[in-house]
């Protein structure tokens, strides 16, 4: 074992078993006959929670970071090209991914078993946004060895002491892979959200044309009731009719038949007076 792996062992501890880890991997170092090597790994500091969790982050989703950093590149490309548009394109990328990583350094340090204060995860969100926004503090986060958290001052990055942090820089062929990451990443996006608007254009035309069929419906409902209703109409129409024919016949039975009545009272009140006279004539006999 030489340093480089017994300082990435040793920042891949347990917190609490920093220091226990520490003077064991220096107590090996120097049993390989590297004293210089066991000196050095005993003066690397305990990382606080934020350094902690950051270098987990760095351990278990180094292909986010390097998106992260990747990102960190195509700002500057569009600050130094003075690109507005771009930049303002870039910009909510920038705060979906820090977002992003946060969540899932939170959830990574939970799964430690170790809890993230708004402290520490605001300090955490300062370290990602210092290797987004500078590549020595990208190199720094990446390298996955933090003591301290980081934060980017304008004129380079420092520790949550204002301390300068050491960096191992990052290989173009990580950047590459990372940048290859993104591209695929962003046509997955947009070919889930061109999938996304088909499949709502589609639910449109059937919601649609489901409306088109029930007003059609409804039309055609409408129409036979209509037609039902005339059809009504005119039967009641037609035995409106035959009600007044058979009324107009019956009144002219009502006439005549009065008349007729009165016709034959006349002849009674007439015979009965025949009748009188006939007796008066009888009598005087």
């Amino acid at each position: 074992m030489d340093f480089d792996e017994a300082a990435d062992a040793l920042y891949a501890a347990p917190a609490a078993e920093f220091i226990a880890t520490r003077n064991e991997l220096a107590k090996q170092l120097k049993a390989d006959g590297d004293p210089l090597g066991s000196t050095r790994l005993k003066a690397l500091r305990k990382p606080t929670v934020a350094a902690w969790v950051t270098n987990l982050l760095a351990r278990k989703l180094p292909d986010e970071l390097d998106d992260l950093l990747a990102l960190g590149d195509e700002f500057r490309e569009a600050t130094a090209d003075l690109d507005g548009e771009r930049l303002r394109e870039l910009t909510p990328k920038r705060h979906k991914l820090l977002d992003a990583l946060a969540k899932q350094a939170a959830r990574l340090a939970g799964d430690e078993g170790q809890k993230i204060s708004a402290d520490v995860g605001q300090k955490l969100r300062e370290t990602l946004d210092a290797a987004l926004v500078d590549p020595a503090a990208g190199d720094a986060v990446r390298e996955g060895r933090l003591s301290s958290a980081l934060r980017h001052v304008g004129f380079g990055v420092v520790d949550e002491n204002g301390e300068p942090s050491n960096v191992t820089p990052l290989t173009d062929e990580r950047r590459r892979a990372a940048r290859d990451r993104r591209t695929a990443q962003q046509r997955v996006e947009t070919e889930t959200a061109k999938e996304k608007q088909d499949a709502a254009q589609r639910e449109q035309e059937e919601r649609e044309a489901a409306e088109r069929a029930k007003a059609k419906q409804a039309l055609e409902d409408a129409v036979a009731a209509a037609q039902q209703a005339e059809a009504k109409v005119e039967d009641l129409d037609t035995q409106l009719d035959d009600a007044r024919e058979a009324l107009s016949e019956a009144q002219a039975l009502v006439h005549r038949l009065g008349s007729e009545l009165d016709e034959a009272r006349r002849a009674a009140r007439d015979a009965q007076k025949e009748s009188r006279e006939a007796r008066k004539r009888y009598n005087r006999l």
